[in-house]
């Protein structure tokens, strides 16, 4: 039987003679299939994933060899992308900071994906003054300035990679939390969740079971735009100098070095901005196709 969802429920989902939710992802995989702008995202993103992996086993040149004689150079044969500041390969860094952007997204976003899911789960299930406590503290969370606030936790634990991860991770946090909290709120009053309920079956077994699978295609979602908040934040923590630091290359750290020689030269600055803004506008849309390949109607071929 086919129902119409909410949008935070998959699309197409068919209940079984045992009550358990099925999906049909094939649908919604297809469609995506045919959303174009879609598949350029996602292969420009593979692209960039690709580039990232390959500096931990080769690059142009050694990311950190310096030759001060010929900093801030343009590109060139030797250096496709110019010299920076301390005459190193900007391709080469470039290369390994992507690798560091990816790594520390990754994170932050797990760190807040497991711990806003398990709090959604148990608020959204729990309800009464569980639920009160814990969507107050998300409501706070969610009030305050997000760069500040991830400026603010580094600050108190010290400007490093690890602690930035740390903060973006609590950043995203209350997202998740709110994203999961209603979709489980909807389910639990479904009948297949009442039906396991009078049969016995416990809290851990319901929400594992019957809640968690249903939100897995919004919690997808609610990733890649996750991911790209996160490329923003940790951009902007490392080019105040609270994230990753010297002499490990990083997107915002390079706009930074960048900005400080804007006045002898404005190349330098041009290929990490340029790839910070590629990388949010490709997640952006990829996240939108998505949506649309999740949201639409169960009819719709």
């Amino acid at each position: 039987m086919t129902t119409t969802v909410t949008p935070h429920q998959p699309p197409v989902r068919k209940r079984s003679s045992a009550g358990i939710v099925t999906y049909r992802p094939g649908r919604a995989m297809r469609r995506f299939r045919r959303d174009r702008s879609g598949l350029v995202c996602l292969g420009v993103l593979v692209l960039i994933l690709l580039a990232g992996a390959l500096s931990q086993v080769w690059t142009p040149q050694d990311p950190a060899d310096q030759d001060l004689l010929g900093r801030l150079q343009g590109p060139s044969s030797e250096h496709l992308l110019g010299t920076d500041n301390l005459g190193r390969d900007v391709l080469s860094r470039l290369m390994v900071a992507t690798w560091v952007a990816i790594t520390s997204s990754s994170l932050a976003v797990v760190l807040g994906l497991v711990t806003g899911t398990v709090l959604g789960l148990i608020a959204g299930y729990a309800g009464g003054w569980v639920d009160s406590v814990l969507s107050r503290i998300a409501d706070v969370l969610l009030s305050l300035p997000p760069l500040l606030f991830a400026v603010a936790i580094v600050g108190a634990l010290g400007p490093s990679l690890t602690n930035a991860m740390i903060a973006l991770g609590v950043l995203l946090l209350p997202r998740f939390f709110r994203m999961v909290r209603v979709s489980t709120q909807e389910i639990v009053h479904e009948d297949f969740a009442e039906a396991a309920r009078a049969s016995g079956a416990g809290p851990v077994r319901i929400l594992l079971r019957h809640v968690l699978p249903n939100i897995l295609s919004p919690l997808l979602i609610q990733i890649s735009f996750g991911v790209a908040v996160a490329v923003v934040a940790e951009s902007g923590l490392s080019f105040l100098g609270l994230g990753a630091q010297p002499p490990t290359a990083s997107w915002g750290s390079m706009v930074k070095e960048g900005f400080d020689n804007l006045a002898q030269t404005s190349w330098m600055i041009l290929p990490p901005a340029a790839l910070i803004v590629l990388t949010i506008l490709v997640l952006s849309l990829l996240g939108d196709s998505l949506r649309d390949a999740v949201g639409r109607q169960s009819g719709s071929k």
